[in-house]
């Protein structure tokens, strides 16, 4: 069985000269040009077809304190940038990653580049994030203040006054600190009740306890 001719969108001399139509590339031709047939009409022609250069880049996920490596395929000339978020393949799972930093080589760090010039993309995991929470007994007493991690989905809400409870642990959202890789807030601390921040984004939550009484951590 022989395998379905190449499309592509080019406009028609035919019977479509202002807009493009699907056509079937017929062979191709030296300096990027090809014979493609009107799939509206059937006229021949030749036209120039511009193809879409990829390179391959390794990607470095972050998931909790463990990270793992792989490559994408992405257009060279595509830009992209710290905040970004893409599906990633890795050996353990398929991934939602979101952009951290951009390696060029010999050091050198940036925020927004294109792919070509990208050697390394950094990321971290957002599909399921650990998140840090910091808790202040009931008293306030600063020195009995704990740490501890909740393992929560990426689009999971963490909403300013509002209790949480995960297994025995029970406390109220206090406040919130933002990543610096987010993007879409305001503020990078939220402490006004109502205010809400993705789990995703969270760099660390505070709390205190249920049953306490008011105290806060700003």
């Amino acid at each position: 069985m022989s395998e379905p001719a190449e499309q592509v969108a080019v406009v028609c001399p035919s019977c479509s000269p202002q807009t493009e139509t699907v056509h079937e590339v017929l062979k191709e031709g030296g300096g990027g040009h090809a014979t493609v047939r009107c799939t509206e009409c059937g006229h021949v022609h030749k036209v120039s077809v511009e193809r879409e250069t990829t390179v391959e880049r390794d990607v470095v996920v972050s998931q909790g304190d463990e990270s793992v490596s792989t490559t994408v395929d992405a257009p060279a000339e595509e830009v992209i940038a710290v905040g970004e978020e893409f599906i990633v393949d890795t050996p353990e799972a398929i991934m939602l990653a979101r952009i951290t930093s951009l390696d060029l080589g010999e050091d050198r760090r940036v925020d927004e580049a294109t792919v070509e010039d990208v050697r390394t993309i950094w990321t971290r995991a957002v599909d399921n994030v650990s998140v840090n929470v910091t808790v202040h007994p009931k008293d306030g007493r600063r020195d009995e203040t704990r740490s501890l991690t909740v393992q929560v989905p990426g689009d999971y809400e963490f909403t300013v006054g509002e209790v949480e409870a995960f297994g025995d642990e029970k406390f109220e959202v206090e406040g919130i600190h933002v990543r610096d890789d987010s993007s879409g807030y305001r503020f990078d601390k939220f402490d006004h009740e109502g205010d809400v921040v993705f789990a995703k984004d969270a760099k660390r939550v505070y709390a205190r306890d249920e049953t306490s009484t008011a105290w806060s951590a700003w």
